[in-house]
C-alpha cells in the first residue's frame, strides 16, 4: 500500500465536543557541533516550509539534507551524466508543468501503433507502464488472503484475525468522523446565520457574547477546530477526507467479498501470466497523487521558477504503475522491478509497503536480479511508527529475511525525519529498526508536485525514500563510475551523525538515540556524500 498518511483528526476531539567507507575524511559537522546546535525556536518560514528538505542543518539548524549547500558548493552547473531513476507508485501525471521535461522517453516505440516496436515484450511503453490496467481500489493483502484461502491454515487464521480486528475499528472511525463532521457543519452554520455572515474570523469568534448554551457550545468547537488549522473549511475538507478514507477502507480494502482485480483479467498469483497491463501509467483518479508527488521530490524541473525544486538535476523519471489503493500484488512489484532494470533505470524508488506477502520470493528474487545489473532500489520504511525488527512488525518488501543478512546490496530502507532539529526530529508515524531500517531522511510536510500543475505538503516515509533516491541520482550522475553497492554504502556512511535521544513512535516514554534505530544510526547528507562519492571514485 501507499506509504503516505494522513493526520487523524479523532485524537484532537475531546468527547465533551462529541457529546456536544569508514576512514574517509569528510568537509562535514563535527558530531559535538552538531549536538551542541541551537534548536530552531522560530517558526519555519513559507519559503523553509517548501524547501526544508534541502536546508543545512549546521547554517539552518533544520535537518535538511544540505542540498542546496551542495549545488552552491560542489555541483554548481555541472549536469553529469544522465540517470533513469524509477517510480513503481500509483502512476503519475505525465503532462505536469514540472515534470514534463524530465520524463523518460522510450525512443524506440512508437506511440499509439498498439505494435510492441522495440520487441520488450510491452506495447506502446513511451513513458514506462502500467501493470494495474484500469484497476483501482483494492484490498488489503490480508483480506484477499481470507478471500482466496492463500497460504496454510496458520497463514489464514492469522489473516482472518487481523481482518476481524481492522474492520470495525475502521467502521467505528468513520461513525466518529461522520459525528464530528457534522457537529463542526452544524456549529459553522449556527455561528454564520447569529454573525449574518457566509464567512467569519477567529476575531469574530471570540468576540461572541451570548447566554445560550446551544450557541456557547458552538464557539466552543469551533474554537478548537481552530487550533488545529486556519479556517473551519480546512477543517471540514480533513474531515470529508477522513470519511472517505474510511469508507474505502471499508468498501474496498477490508472488504472481503470485493476483488478489484478482475478488471485485469490476469491470474495475479501466476508469475508466469505476464501479458497483462497497458502502456499508460498516467494517474487514473483524480485524487491519485502519491506517485506525481514522488516523482516530483526526485525531479521536479530546477530552478524555473514554479513550483518545487527536485533533489537530482539531470535525471528522467521513469514511471510504472504498480501500487493501487489497496496493497500492491506482489507479481506486480516483481515485474516492475524487472521491467525497470531491463529498460534503463539505475535507482528504483518504492514508496508502498505492507505487512503480508504470500510471494515474497517473487520479489526477492526481483531485487537480487536488480543486484546483479547495479541497480539500487529505495524503499520507505512505512508508517506505523514501530521496530521492524520486532517479528510481529513485518514490512514487505525488505532485503533481510527474518533479521537475517540482506539477500543483496543494493536496497536502502529509509525512515522519515520532522523539520524541527532535536529529540522529536523522528517523524512519530515513521517506522525505525537497528536492522531493518538504514538511515532517516526529511519525510513530514515535504511540498512537491500533484496533478493537474498543482503542489501540496505530504508527510510518510513515502516522501523520505524519494528524497534518498533523489541523493542517490545525484552522487550517481557526477560519478557514474560507482557502483549500486558503493552508492549505498557512501549514502550510508556519509550521513551526519548525533548522540541526541529521539523519541519513538510519537511515545515520550520510549526513546533511543539514532545508532540504535538504524543501521547507519545517520540523517542523508548530500553534501558530505559528493564528497566521499569523489574521493572513491578516484581511489577506484
Amino acid at each position: 500500500m501507499k506509504h503516505n498518511i494522513s493526520k487523524p483528526l479523532i485524537g484532537f476531539f475531546t468527547a465533551s465536543i462529541l457529546m456536544g567507507c569508514g576512514a574517509t575524511t569528510l568537509i562535514s559537522t563535527p558530531v559535538e557541533n552538531i549536538d551542541s546546535l541551537p534548536l530552531k525556536v522560530s517558526e519555519l518560514t513559507e519559503s523553509e516550509k517548501k524547501s526544508w528538505s534541502h536546508a543545512d542543518l549546521l547554517t539552518d539548524t533544520i535537518p535538511g539534507m544540505s542540498v542546496d549547500k551542495a549545488y552552491r558548493e560542489i555541483i554548481g552547473k555541472k549536469k553529469g551524466t544522465k540517470i533513469i531513476v524509477a517510480v513503481l507508485d500509483s502512476g503519475m501525471d505525465l503532462e505536469h508543468e514540472d515534470l514534463d521535461d524530465v520524463l523518460w522517453t522510450n525512443k524506440k516505440e512508437k506511440p499509439g501503433n498498439n505494435i510492441d516496436d522495440d520487441n520488450n515484450g510491452f506495447v506502446d511503453d513511451i513513458h514506462g507502464y502500467n501493470l494495474l490496467g484500469e484497476s483501482y481500489d483494492e484490498q488489503l493483502e490480508f483480506a484477499r488472503i481470507v478471500r482466496l484461502k492463500i497460504g496454510d491454515a496458520e497463514l489464514q487464521a492469522k489473516a482472518k484475525a487481523e481482518l476481524d480486528k481492522k474492520y470495525p475499528e475502521a467502521l467505528a472511525n468513520k461513525q466518529q468522523y461522520e459525528q464530528i463532521y457534522q457537529t463542526v457543519k452544524g456549529a459553522d452554520s449556527a455561528v454564520k446565520e447569529h454573525l449574518g455572515k457566509s464567512e467569519y474570523t477567529k476575531k469574530d469568534l471570540a468576540a461572541i457574547e451570548t447566554e445560550d448554551e446551544a450557541m456557547q457550545r458552538n464557539v466552543a468547537v469551533l474554537t478548537q477546530m481552530l487550533t488545529y488549522a486556519d479556517t473551519i473549511p480546512e477543517i471540514l475538507e480533513q474531515l470529508e477526507g477522513g470519511i472517505k478514507h474510511f469508507s474505502d477502507q471499508l468498501n474496498y480494502n477490508l472488504n472481503a467479498e470485493f476483488d478489484g482485480r478482475k478488471v485485469v483479467g490476469d491470474d495475479p498469483y501466476d508469475i508466469m501470466d505476464t501479458k497483462y497491463g497497458n502502456g499508460n501509467p498516467q494517474n487514473r483518479v483524480e485524487d491519485e497523487s502519491h506517485g506525481t508527488h514522488v516523482a516530483g521530490i526526485i525531479a521536479a524541473e530546477r530552478n524555473n521558477g514554479i513550483g518545487a525544486n527536485g533533489v537530482a538535476n539531470n535525471v528522467e523519471i521513469m514511471s510504472i504503475r504498480a501500487v493501487p489503493n489497496g496493497d500492491e500484488y506482489d507479481k506486480d512489484i516483481a515485474l516492475g522491478i524487472r521491467y525497470a532494470v531491463d529498460n534503463g533505470a539505475k535507482i528504483i524508488n518504492c514508496s508502498f509497503g505492507k505487512s503480508y506477502s504470500p510471494n515474497a520470493e517473487w520479489v526477492y528474487d526481483a531485487i537480487k536480479y536488480a543486484a546483479s545489473k547495479d541497480v539500487l532500489i529505495v524503499h520507505a520504511a512505512g508508517n506505523d511508527g514501530k521496530d521492524l525488527d520486532d517479528p510481529n512488525n513485518p514490512n514487505f518488501p525488505n532485503d533481510q529475511i527474518n533479521n537475517g543478512p540482506e539477500i543483496a546490496d543494493n536496497v536502502i530502507t529509509v525512515g522519515a525525519l520532522d523539520p524541527k532539529y532535536g529529540s522529536e526530529m523522528v517523524a512519530s508515524y515513521s517506522n525505525y529498526g537497528k536492522v531493518n531500517v538504514d538511515i532517516f531522511a526529511p519525510g513530514t510536510d515535504i511540498y512537491s508536485t500533484i496533478p493537474h500543475n498543482e503542489y501540496e505538503f505530504m508527510p510518510g516515509t513515502s516522501m523520505a525514500s524519494p528524497a534518498v533516491a533523489g541523493v542517490a541520482a545525484l552522487v550517481w550522475s557526477q560519478y557514474p563510475s560507482l557502483s549500486a553497492s558503493q552508492i549505498k554504502k557512501i549514502i550510508l556512511e556519509s550521513g551526519l551523525s548525533t548522540e541526541t535521544t529521539v523519541v519513538l513512535g510519537g511515545d515520550s516514554s520510549k526513546t533511543n538515540t539514532m545508532d540504535k534505530i538504524s543501521k547507519s544510526g545517520k540523517m542523508v547528507n548530500a553534501y558530505n556524500a559528493l564528497i566521499m562519492a569523489q574521493q572513491i571514485a578516484r581511489g577506484k
